[in-house]
């Protein structure tokens, strides 16, 4: 790694809740409303965010590890935004506080919580590796 990650390093991700997000687009359940699988992709793009400028052209990241609580709905409409900070730094492996808030008309509010790991690996080597 060219520079070094450092704990307190934040990214964000910011979306708008779409049809195509919601549970039964993505065959999540069968209401209408952002599914868990979309958040946890957006939660990962903050992450992804969070590291960007940092690595090395030849790096890249992949998520390795999510737990997440996602503890409120959102419906087709909603202003989401998602937030990663830098908690731990072991080796190639970054750990993430990530959260989630919707943006209402009258109030922010939580939606998620929890933790990603990213591992940093040279970006050739794994998609020479993926595709053997």
């Amino acid at each position: 790694m060219a520079r070094s990650i450092d704990p307190g390093t934040t990214g964000q991700h910011t979306a708008q809740v779409d049809e195509a997000d919601t549970a039964p687009a993505l065959g999540s359940g069968d209401v209408p409303v952002l599914a868990t699988p979309r958040l946890i992709a957006w939660l990962e793009a903050a992450a992804v965010a969070a590291i960007y400028g940092i690595l090395d052209e030849s790096e890249t990241s992949v998520g390795t590890l999510i737990s997440v609580e996602h503890t409120a709905a959102s419906p087709v409409g909603a202003l989401i935004e998602c937030h990663a900070t830098v908690i731990e730094v072991v080796g190639r492996m970054v750990t993430f506080e990530v959260n989630a808030e919707v943006h209402g008309p009258e109030a922010v509010k939580s939606i998620a919580s929890g933790t990603h790991t990213r591992a940093i690996v040279d970006r050739a080597r794994f998609i020479a590796a993926t595709l053997a």
